[in-house]
């Protein structure tokens, strides 16, 4: 009997396309009613003649339902996929631009810090009102997998207080263990344990790793039954990419002993140490792709994405349509974990669950990302054990800062946000208590049309503004209107140029690259003004894993049957 997928935010760019052709290339799957559902009517009609068009094209009996009307999509789902972002961009943008202004310095802005705690403030009500709407209208037992940020406190307060099995999905462990993969592969080039044009697959490398969703570390690497994990400092400082790209990371590694799933601008801004100082954050960016940790990147990469879409949108449906295969599906867990529960099919790879004695140093009840299974029997964790007390210490901070962020999002509780902010890891290294105080209620007042469950507290927070700038008690502020944005601020809108469907040429490109570089470090040297293509485990072939003496086999958590 076909299933119903009801895909929730499906006017993204990426996810909504990428993650149908992934389901469709299982051949049990390829009858699958997908129920695409979006705010945006404009955004959703463009997806849904894309994936129209591509069922079509590849003679498939899948079917394609697109509605604003996110229950009628949730009717009779067995399986629910989320996808939202919130406020969309322009809630983004004041994510990044107010903290700048109080030197918070965000190159992604989407997990923790002060605007992966405001994104988690817009995202969890409507959340809670997806599981809502899954729990009267789906089919029973159904499975939320969740794609949208911040995945732990998203996850957390879907399972606590949404009523419905969810699990978070990310894609940080797979690419994370392709470079290490790459950085074994020169190794062991260099010693001559394999030929000169001989390249490893992740697959070739056994990986454990455990933690929190964007601060997960590899405690087992096994390749040719020898342990890597005490060899990736020094690989992965010979590594002639890395070394430049990879800096924050590295030196983590160096101090912690353990490599962390996340990029190098992701992980700079959960840690105190890296981008607390405007004249030393150049020291451990890298300017040549947003994700290495440049100010307000992924702002800027979505915003211009965006753009891209509309005017490339044309250009796509006339292309000629993808083929829909097995050997081109991605990486993302999702279709894979559908396709073991369908089948029966093992898949392995690690995912977002509540903790519950998985990793017993730290709380039970948040949300860790470990390796599981997925078989016809449902999604099972098995047990970790102790994190080595480096990884589970700066777990532990962000955790409780995420507990706090999750349960002001359901009370609408100011002062439990602005704890929140005030014991974020970076924040608190940047900010004094009172600027704290003052940026959570300039955030609470610019967010305000997204943000429920604050509506009675934003009149006083716009009051204790007010009042603080006419008794001369404003904390300082910096000038950085549009600087989290990059080149994504141009008046063009980047679409200036020759190029086909209005991209900008390579030389106005190069132009305009220099230039936002030279704000950059501009705004690095400003005096501060404050006081002071595989599954992450393969189908039917994996192996299980142990972590020291632990026998991951074991201890089995079902999620859902």
């Amino acid at each position: 009997m076909p299933i119903r997928i009801a895909m929730i935010g499906a006017g993204s760019i990426g996810f909504t396309r990428r993650l149908m052709h992934d389901i469709l290339a299982v051949p049990e799957l390829a009858d699958t009613t997908f129920a695409l559902t979006d705010i945006s009517q404009h955004n959703l009609d463009m997806v849904a003649q894309l994936c129209r068009r591509d069922i079509a094209a590849n003679g498939l009996p899948a079917t394609v339902e697109a509605t604003t009307d996110r229950r009628a999509a949730i009717e009779g789902a067995d399986y629910a996929i989320c996808t939202i972002r919130q406020g969309g961009l322009e809630a983004f943008e004041t994510d990044i631009d107010i903290p700048l202004k109080y030197g918070v310095d965000q190159c992604v802005g989407d997990t923790l810090c002060a605007g992966g705690l405001m994104y988690a403030q817009r995202t969890i009500p409507a959340l809670l009102d997806i599981c809502r709407s899954i729990r009267e209208l789906a089919q029973p037992g159904v499975l939320l997998l969740n794609y949208s940020n911040p995945m732990a406190m998203n996850t957390w307060a879907c399972n606590q207080y949404g009523g419905v099995p969810t699990i978070g999905l990310c894609h940080g462990v797979q690419g994370a263990h392709w470079q290490i993969a790459r950085v074994i592969e020169l190794w062991a080039k260099k010693e001559g344990l394999i030929g000169p044009d001989e390249t490893l697959h992740r697959r070739d490398v056994d990986v454990a790793a455990a933690g929190i969703n964007h601060q997960t570390w590899f405690v087992r690497v096994h390749w040719r039954g020898m342990d890597m994990v005490p060899c990736l400092p020094e690989l992965f400082e010979a590594h002639p990419e890395y070394t430049r790209t990879e800096k924050v990371r590295i030196d983590v590694l160096r101090r912690f002993g353990y490599y962390s799933t996340e990029s190098n601008g992701h992980l700079s801004e959960y840690l105190p140490w890296y981008r607390k100082r405007p004249e030393e954050i150049m020291r451990w960016i890298d300017l040549s792709s947003w994700i290495n940790g440049e100010t307000g990147g992924y702002l800027r990469v979505c915003t211009e994405g965006r753009r891209w879409f509309e005017t490339d949108f044309p250009r796509w449906m006339a292309e000629d349509p993808p083929r829909i295969t097995l050997e081109g599906r991605s990486e993302e867990h999702g279709s894979y974990i559908i396709e073991a529960l369908q089948t029966g099919r093992t898949y392995r790879g690690h995912f977002n669950v509540v903790n519950q004695g998985h990793i017993t140093n730290l709380p039970d009840g948040c949300v860790v990302e470990i390796p599981g299974y997925a078989d016809r029997t449902g999604v099972n964790m098995p047990v970790v054990g102790a994190l080595p007390l480096a990884c589970a210490a700066t777990c532990a901070a962000s955790v409780r800062v995420q507990e706090m962020g999750k349960e002001a999002a359901v009370r609408g509780d100011v002062t439990l946000l602005k704890q929140a902010m005030l014991h974020d890891p970076l924040v608190g290294a940047v900010c004094n208590p009172e600027e704290v105080w003052q940026m959570t209620d300039e955030l609470l007042v610019a967010q305000a049309q997204w943000l429920p469950q604050y509506q009675s507290e934003v009149s006083a927070a716009r009051e204790r503004l007010e009042r603080a700038a006419r008794d001369g008690m404003r904390v300082p502020l910096r000038d950085t209107r549009h600087a989290g944005r990059g080149a994504a601020a141009r008046q063009d809108g980047g679409r200036t140029g020759k190029g086909r469907c209005g991209r900008a040429t390579q030389r106005e490109r190069g132009r305009q690259r220099a230039h936002d570089r030279r704000a950059l470090v501009a705004r690095r040297q400003a005096p501060v003004a404050s006081n002071r293509l595989m599954p992450d485990g393969y189908m039917a072939h994996d192996r299980l894993l142990t972590i020291g003496n632990r026998d991951l086999s074991g201890c089995c958590y079902v999620l859902a049957a």
